[in-house]
């Protein structure tokens, strides 16, 4: 199977991911605003933004783990029953461990 592609779209989802984050971090230690209305709206921004940071690191977390098994030669193989994960799969999922078969029994 040819790697290099996904290891690209990969990386550079990792780099987008990461600068989000870093913008999202410097948002959220942001000093409160003093009027408390102001401050209320602050906190619910915070907490959408918390969300998305949450979001981010799961999505990081699973980009790593595709990195990794594109290292170790073994991307596109599904971690559960071993069979080839489908392309067509993988060019929807990048970060996809298990092929349909095993995803569908694991929903």
């Amino acid at each position: 199977m040819q790697t290099q592609a996904y290891e690209t779209r990969l990386l550079t989802r990792r780099d987008e991911l990461n600068k989000r984050l870093q913008s999202i971090e410097r948002d959220l230690e942001q000093p409160m605003n003093a009027d408390i209305e102001e401050r209320s709206v602050e906190r619910e921004d915070d907490e959408v933004l918390e969300s998305l940071g949450q979001s981010g690191l799961q999505e990081l977390k699973a980009i790593e783990a595709a990195l990794a098994r594109i290292k170790n030669g073994t991307y596109g193989i599904c971690v559960e029953c071993g069979e080839p994960i489908s392309p067509e799969r993988l060019e929807v999922v990048p970060t996809a461990a298990l092929c349909h078969s095993c995803a569908a029994a694991k929903a």
